[in-house]
């Protein structure tokens, strides 16, 4: 009986790992209550590295290339299963295979904002995103730490682990910088090769190489985005006083080509002033109530300015002649 067992028990004679796809990180070759044949043939290919297991305990890491199983080239599991130099019997242990091809395009991201304190808005939230890759180097502390005795370990099921790992660094360099919000499209690079040096030492505790890390954004909410656009608008602007003679002199055109464009206009800039008051106020200075005064004293580039506005009225026919020289006299004399 002892005879027939031993006869209708499988040996493995070769043992590989094509890789059927790209997600998978570590597959344990099938054993099904095989054996592997002393002498048997190994091929390790140039994007893995192959692991024996004996009895729970890590033996023997091969890298790339083919090999015949002899004591000679897998020496810690000859050692722990007490083979002598003659030893020509099966043997039994698990096999692991992993894969060591860089992870491109994994992607990265913070899933809520990292609350950090702006030199220009105190107390902000912000957000960021970008790309990284890596690659398997130590498949004994992978398998140790994380893989186990998975019959398969994907790529996958590693990615939620490795974005808090980078999230995590981030949250702590944004803390530490000190770089306002408004510089940091400035400096991309740099967090992107700080946040890298920050978090490898992490990936290395997992068997891990992380290859190259990238930030492509980081925002601010959207509330807080529209304040800093009106705070960019505002310093486009700069003179708000120019931009207002500006913006009505403008206006004037189109509110001529609408019925009741102009009456609109004058009445929302100020019951009781006449037309002509209206476009003399609004090129001449800052808009004042009826019956007040111009404050603003003029230059004589406002004046040769407003002239040059006023003249445009006229050629579109909103102004007459005899309203243009009137108010350039009028310009003149407080000019002098």
């Amino acid at each position: 009986m002892a005879l027939m067992d031993f006869i209708k028990k499988q040996f493995i004679d070769i043992l590989h790992w094509a890789e059927a796809d790209d997600d998978t990180l570590a597959w344990r070759f099938p054993m099904a209550e095989m054996e592997i044949q002393n002498g048997a043939s190994l091929t390790v290919r140039d994007s893995q590295m192959a692991l024996f297991v004996n009895e729970g305990t890590v033996a023997d890491v091969l890298g790339p290339g083919m090999y015949t199983l002899t004591t000679q080239t897998l020496p810690v599991l000859t050692y722990l299963k007490h083979w002598d130099k003659l030893f020509e019997s099966p043997f039994k242990s698990d096999v692991y295979f992993f894969s060591t091809r860089q992870q491109l395009d994994q992607k990265w991201g913070t899933p809520t904002p990292i609350t950090v304190r702006d030199d220009d808005f105190g107390i902000v939230r912000l957000r960021a995103f970008g790309i990284y890759s890596y690659h398997l180097v130590d498949p004994k502390t992978f398998y140790q730490k994380i893989s186990g005795t998975r019959d398969r370990y994907t790529r996958e099921a590693l990615d939620g682990q490795l974005r808090n790992t980078l999230v995590a660094g981030l949250s702590d360099l944004l803390g530490e910088s000190g770089v306002p919000f408004a510089d940091m499209a400035a400096n991309q690079d740099e967090f992107g090769r700080a946040m890298q040096a920050k978090a490898a030492p992490l990936f290395a505790q997992y068997g891990l190489q992380l290859d190259s890390l990238v930030v492509q954004n980081v925002s601010l909410p959207e509330e807080l985005q529209k304040v800093l656009d009106q705070k960019i608008g505002m310093n486009m602007v700069g003179d708000l006083q120019r931009f207002t003679q500006y913006q009505v002199a403008s206006s004037i055109p189109d509110a001529a080509k609408n019925e009741g464009g102009l009456a609109a206009m004058g009445a929302g800039l100020g019951a009781g002033v006449g037309f002509g008051q209206v476009v003399g106020q609004s090129l001449a200075g800052a808009m004042p109530t009826a019956g007040t005064a111009l404050s603003v004293p003029l230059t004589t580039d406002d004046v040769v300015a407003t002239l040059e506005k006023l003249h445009g009225l006229v050629e579109k026919g909103i102004l007459n002649q005899a309203e243009f020289d009137a108010k350039k006299a009028e310009l003149l004399k407080k000019l002098g």
